[in-house]
């Protein structure tokens, strides 16, 4: 199984102690995609990003972050999730959300976070027609969506009978971005979301002094290049780094079981087929054995006979014999 986050280990490089020493920073990882694109001086990385996913009719101005990247908050437990929350001008939520972990439940947990960002929208004596639209945007570092190369989908409800949007619920948008789809080279990159795509996947190889020429006319991509290099002060690497080696314990003990798993089930593969091909054996035996019997009794052996040869009682014999007549 493809760990989504396995490649992250590039970002931590093992010195002589045994411990793990810090590279540069990796945009994907949850506590560092907050900081980056959830504090309040990257709000135009934020609009950005949503801005790449979204279509192009729906551009967001101007976004009011509801959630903000809060050290102490983080170190006091209040940020245990760290989606991005965030209403634009119109009213319009928009909840941004990095998974690194596979986790083939994503599309309940993305379901249940989009419904929480919309009853939390009515206070006591609202009506409903105030409800305003929610964004739910997912990035995935694992393949989640089945059958499907595209890295960039859509959810919305439908008309099922027409299979068209007739805007008649227009309040719901949940998008799945699955980074391990995006496969585009630099001289491929078509859009700001496949700009965006190879920051989030490529940042380690990204240098703030050669930027290639088909980032470098974005001006947000490159803040981002420039920021994931002057984004941490001492204590935030602590906690990033933490939370690194975190990822690379979770890694060798998945890597440990997956390896015990496959030789367990090499190991019972290997007795399976030993099984079978005893049964199979003794399937055959009996079958040449049933048949020496028929054929013996035709040639005129009588069954008290057979019953000394074979050691078969004479109740089991004329059993054989009428099922093989």
């Amino acid at each position: 199984m493809e760990i989504g986050w396995i490649d992250l280990l590039a970002d931590l490089k093992l010195v002589d102690n045994g411990e793990y020493k810090m590279c540069k920073i990796n945009p994907k990882v949850d506590f560092a995609f907050k900081k980056l694109f959830g504090s309040e001086e990257n709000k135009d990385l934020l609009i950005s990003l949503i801005n790449a996913v979204i279509p192009k009719e729906e551009r967001i101005i101007e976004l009011e972050l509801k959630n903000p990247y809060n050290l102490a908050d983080y170190n006091k437990g209040k940020m245990s999730i760290l989606d991005i929350k965030a209403r634009d001008c119109t009213g319009r939520w928009v909840n941004v959300e990095m998974q690194i972990g596979e986790d083939y439940d994503f599309d309940k947990r993305a379901i249940f976070y989009w419904s929480k960002l919309v009853t939390e929208q009515l206070c006591e004596g609202m009506m409903f027609r105030e409800l305003k639209k929610t964004i739910s945007i997912n990035i995935l570092d694992y393949n989640f969506v089945p059958d499907d190369s595209i890295y960039h989908n859509c959810y919305k409800i439908i008309n099922t009978r027409t299979l068209e949007d007739d805007n008649l619920h227009d309040i719901f948008e949940l998008y799945y971005i699955e980074l391990k789809k995006f496969k585009k080279q630099f001289h491929e990159l078509g859009s700001a979301l496949d700009r965006w795509a190879t920051f989030l996947t490529r940042a380690h190889e990204l240098d703030k002094n050669k930027i290639p020429k088909a980032l470098s006319k974005d001006k947000e991509i490159i803040k981002a290049i420039h920021a994931v290099d002057r984004m941490f002060d001492e204590d935030e690497r602590t906690v990033y780094q933490v939370r690194m080696e975190a990822f690379a314990e979770v890694n060798r003990k998945i890597a440990s079981a997956n390896k015990k798993g496959i030789e367990q089930g090499i190991k019972q593969g290997i007795e399976q087929g030993i099984k079978q091909g005893i049964d199979q054996k003794k399937i055959e035996y009996k079958k040449d054995k049933y048949k020496i019997i028929k054929n013996m009794h035709q040639a005129g052996s009588s069954i008290d006979f057979i019953n000394q040869v074979t050691g078969l009682t004479i109740a089991e014999i004329e059993v054989i014999l009428q099922k093989y007549e």
